[in-house]
């Protein structure tokens, strides 16, 4: 499934309606069939997951020891609100009100499409976020995402890789 892009603001209707951008619903995979998933966030905001991203994200919760009472509480407070969507035939969702309530969302939402979700933000609070960046940026870039790159010598990539002796270099 191919990543989300793009951020965008959506007005909500008189019934708590929102209209997900033409842009966005292209981006749908086909094997969603319009039907995706919302949640609340790990902040005060919700996720729309298209509904395989869900069954994969709650597949890995699967995974956890039921016997295990942290495991067991974080599956409860994860599927905590969670409920399945539909696009209607004029491309629109009906989020449930009590968790417009949770995200402070009254009558504008900012939806941040990245990776394999898309997240609801009120917009004081998306403002606030976004507002609230690093003083360095790129040091948190190169804390977060330096390791990603060639940290070891390319012989952890390609395993066949052998660094020539020294002295023997062309």
């Amino acid at each position: 499934m191919a990543n989300f892009l793009g951020e965008f603001e959506c007005k909500l209707d008189s019934k708590a309606r929102i209209a997900l951008p033409t842009a966005l619903r292209k981006q749908l995979p086909p094997e969603a069939e319009g039907r995706l998933v919302v949640n609340r966030g790990f902040e005060q905001h919700l996720v729309l997951y298209p509904l395989p991203e869900w069954r994969r994200v709650t597949a890995e919760l699967d995974r956890l020891n039921p016997y295990i009472k942290k495991h067991r509480e974080f599956v409860r407070y994860f599927h905590r609100g969670a409920t399945e969507l539909e696009l209607d035939g004029s491309g629109r969702l009906l989020l449930p009100r009590r968790l417009l309530d949770y995200a402070g969302i009254r009558d504008t939402a900012i939806l941040l499409a990245y990776a394999r979700r898309i997240e609801c933000w009120d917009p004081t609070l998306y403002e606030n976020l976004l507002s609230d960046e690093p003083a360095d940026f790129a040091r948190l870039a190169e804390e977060i995402m330096g390791g990603l790159g060639r940290s070891e010598p390319d012989a952890e990539r390609f395993p066949d890789f052998r660094e020539p002796p020294l002295g023997s270099r062309h």
